[in-house]
């Protein structure tokens, strides 16, 4: 009687087992199904109808608020087109510039649009869109200061910067001691306020400040005549979606429509 009894078991333990294999094999097909269907990010995107962009949303006039509280700027705007383009909905993620690359390698959003420079390192893990923003840096200081005249006056000098930036790779080459702000408000501040002696920033971002605060006691004393190009940023292998944009941002400018984005917030095309 036992060994028919052990004979049932092992007979019912071999049938389970069975049981078990065809199930994982048939949710492993099911998963790979999944895999095929949802294929490239762009059909990602497609498919959910939504384009996530991260975005700083406190660097004007790329990224910033209008006096309604409303996301707004030129990457802003370029973005919304974009996507527009694509036939979705942009959706944003506000995020500290510091905290942005990670958040695009935590899939938190499917691109970066605030003003990033194309360099070779980020090359080497990103994807970049084509060019949209020909930038310069230039060096600022208080109204009051008559000793840092060009960037060979900066070391040892403390510059605010985001850490992230190849602006503060700029300040770190000349020497500065670099104190960490989250954007260019935050550096403008700390400057006004006599706690750093400088910033190196973007021309653009300089021009724009003036404009909206042209009492602002601070003043550009040098510049980088070489221009940084900046791009729309990817994880990589974004292949199709980056391919997608690329076109979009080509149309743009084809139609007219990149020029009057531009006009709107510098006067004048930023892309050369």
């Amino acid at each position: 009687m036992k060994k028919v009894m052990t004979v049932l078991v092992s007979i019912l333990l071999i049938s389970m087992l069975a049981a078990c294999g065809t199930a994982n094999k048939q949710s492993d097909q099911s998963k790979k199904g999944t895999n095929n269907t949802s294929g490239s990010l762009y059909n990602q995107v497609k498919s959910k109808g939504v384009l996530t962009i991260g975005t700083e949303g406190t660097y004007p006039p790329f990224t910033y608020h209008d006096k309604n509280g409303n996301l707004t700027g030129f990457d802003v705007d370029i973005a919304k087109e974009v996507a527009k383009r694509l036939g979705v909905k942009p959706k944003f993620v506000e995020t500290k510039w510091d905290g942005m690359i990670a958040g695009l390698d935590d899939k938190r959003f499917d691109m970066v649009a605030n003003e990033v420079a194309i360099t070779n390192q980020r090359k080497q893990k990103y994807d970049f869109s084509s060019p949209y923003i020909a930038s310069r840096a230039v060096l600022i200081v208080r109204k009051d200061n008559h000793t840092i005249k060009s960037f060979n006056d900066i070391k040892g000098k403390t510059f605010a910067q985001s850490l992230t930036s190849n602006l503060y790779k700029i300040a770190k080459q000349h020497g500065a001691k670099i104190t960490s702000v989250d954007g260019f408000n935050d550096a403008v501040d700390l400057l006004t306020s006599n706690r750093v002696d400088g910033t190196i920033n973007d021309n653009l971002s300089y021009l724009d400040l003036k404009k909206r605060r042209p009492d602002v006691p601070i003043k550009v004393v040098d510049k980088i005549n070489n221009a940084t190009q900046n791009g729309l940023m990817f994880r990589k292998n974004s292949g199709e979606l980056v391919k997608k944009v690329n076109k979009a941002l080509a149309d743009m400018k084809k139609d007219g429509t990149y020029l009057k984005i531009s006009k709107k917030y510098f006067g004048t095309d930023v892309s050369k």
